[in-house]
């Protein structure tokens, strides 16, 4: 089965490395679980303000941009009846569809939700060491 990401979503993973939306992009492909793509470039005071308020525990985020303009995270959320959810097992009905993803694309691929602290169930990234 497949779904098909809005224009919204498609829109913002302009944003992202193409390696990333690639990944995104296969993943709606073959996923079952409807999702969306929440955040994928963000500012220095976005990411100071997440910061703050306890969302996020780095300002060397993988969300602001590279050298080339493009972010290296994005935030994704599973739909239920096309509302976000932010419930732990969509989230890991939804992981093995992007683990696939990167792995038939040949890209690698860090989850927030596989961190040992600070679980991150939306949070995708390229990792540092294969794109610093």
């Amino acid at each position: 089965m497949s779904i098909s990401l809005s224009g919204k979503s498609l829109a913002k993973l302009e944003l992202a490395h193409p390696d990333l939306a690639a990944i995104i992009k296969r993943t709606a492909a073959l996923s079952d679980v409807d999702f969306t793509v929440l955040e994928v470039l963000r500012s220095l005071g976005r990411q100071r303000e997440l910061v703050a308020r306890g969302a996020s525990q780095t300002m060397k985020s993988r969300h602001l941009a590279g050298p080339d303009g493009k972010s290296r995270a994005v935030d994704i959320a599973p739909l239920d009846g096309g509302q976000v959810s932010w419930a732990w097992p969509q989230y890991y009905r939804l992981a093995p569809f992007v683990k696939q993803a990167a792995k038939e694309l040949g890209i690698p691929v860090e989850w927030g939700g596989d961190w040992r602290r600070f679980k991150d169930g939306p949070h995708w990234q390229l990792p540092w060491k294969d794109y610093p």
